[in-house]
């Protein structure tokens, strides 16, 4: 018997897809990410926007016409915030919702349950190169412009203890934790960097999802910096560089606020690759206010920008508000794309003919602080001592000096 589950949307959704893989492997099925000629398929979906949650729904008959008769299970965000949309659907045979998902591999779906403690997975099916691992879901933050918090319910996180067993058990050369909200994870008083220093002494490097401004301290830098095996790359969520802006998002930072922050990332690792997410065209968000956007990605230093146009979520504080037209949004975005562009370019620029630890993938591979490298004779889950040089593609060409692993 064989299962398909295919994936969209954000990290969250492709390690909870990975775990329910290797819940359907220990059941005896055989399990592909690939859509295919199935026995089952397994959709889990996105609703981060209008267009995520459109392709969501396509994806159905997408995979329907690898086998007509084979049943759909249907999870993830999209199907939370509109069921019916999926379960009218033919060939539809399940539809569920963020939680609960480990009772999926039982076909036991609960629908808008109320979920209070983190929901345990088994360990998610992996690469060569890295483990994700789940230790935060949920989030409190309710964002004007975003239903997550509706979809997903509040914020609860995985206990450090069952973080540390996963870790110690992966045989990883690089552990990445992820969560729908890193920046509140609290297992009792252990909080985000205590956990990162629980994880010290693994003999993998261990690399954060995205993160909110706010918990840029000197504490959290400091223990941080403790972990030795800690990956230098912070992506620090901005979503827009006016104050104004930022208040109407519900953001719990000012522009000025966010850009300390940056700083003290980099008194701490002065080498440190801060990424971002903007977006553009937010519904209050003026010319001017646009153009403190772009201001702020010379002014962070970022490494890489993540832009995209405003998507107005019916059921959002935001969905009041009179949306910008579509021309404009278009417009801001290609700006914001061209900016960041030239940010990357300054920030890789800063390490031709340096020396560089790379883990790398099936093409290509990371160094600590995320630059992209690439290299002649490297293979995948090779460790590798490097000298980085000329810009290529969206990184580095590297020369290989000593393998590491």
């Amino acid at each position: 018997m064989k299962a398909c589950v295919f994936t969209l949307g954000c990290k969250m959704n492709e390690v909870e897809s990975a775990s329910l893989m290797r819940g359907l492997e220990e059941r005896g099925w055989e399990v592909t990410d690939t859509p295919c000629p199935a026995d089952l398929y397994l959709l889990n979906t996105c609703a981060v926007t209008a267009e995520a949650e459109r392709k969501s729904r396509q994806a159905v008959s997408r995979l329907k016409k690898y086998n007509p008769a084979a049943p759909v299970i249907v999870c993830g965000c999209a199907s939370e915030h509109a069921a019916a949309a999926f379960a009218e659907r033919e060939g539809v045979t399940l539809v569920s919702g963020t939680m609960r998902k480990d009772k999926l591999l039982d076909l036991l779906g609960i629908l808008h349950e109320t979920e209070t403690a983190f929901c345990e997975l088994p360990a998610p099916k992996r690469n060569k190169t890295r483990a994700f691992l789940r230790v935060q879901d949920g989030c409190n933050r309710f964002c004007s412009y975003c239903l997550i918090p509706y979809l997903r319910g509040r914020s609860r996180s995985r206990s450090a203890e069952k973080v540390l067993e996963e870790a110690r058990a992966c045989g990883a050369k690089e552990i990445v934790l992820t969560g729908i909200d890193l920046s509140s994870y609290r297992d009792g008083e252990i909080d985000l960097g205590d956990l990162l220093l629980l994880l010290k002494d693994l003999p993998a490097r261990v690399r954060i999802g995205s993160l909110e401004a706010g918990i840029v301290t000197e504490d959290f830098l400091e223990k941080a910096k403790d972990a030795r095996n800690f990956a230098p790359h912070f992506h620090l969520s901005l979503q827009s560089g006016s104050t104004k802006v930022l208040k109407a998002m519900n953001r719990k930072y000012t522009r000025e606020e966010y850009l300390e922050a940056c700083e003290r990332i980099y008194r701490r690792f002065p080498d440190a690759a801060i990424t971002t997410d903007i977006i553009a065209g937010f519904p209050t968000e003026t010319e001017e206010d646009f153009g403190e956007s772009l201001s702020a990605i010379g002014e962070a230093g970022f490494a890489r920008v993540h832009a995209f146009p405003f998507s107005m979520r019916e059921g959002t504080a935001a969905a009041k508000l009179p949306d910008l037209s579509a021309e404009v949004k278009k417009e801001r975005t290609a700006r914001l794309i061209t900016e960041g562009r030239r940010a990357e370019k300054a920030y890789l620029s800063r390490f031709c003919g340096r020396e560089a630890v790379v883990l790398f993938e099936a093409d290509g591979g990371y160094t600590e602080n995320y630059i992209r490298a690439y290299a002649d004779g490297a293979h995948e889950g090779e460790l590798w001592r490097v000298r980085l040089g000329a810009a290529k593609k969206d990184g580095a060409i590297a020369e290989l000096l000593e393998e590491l692993s």
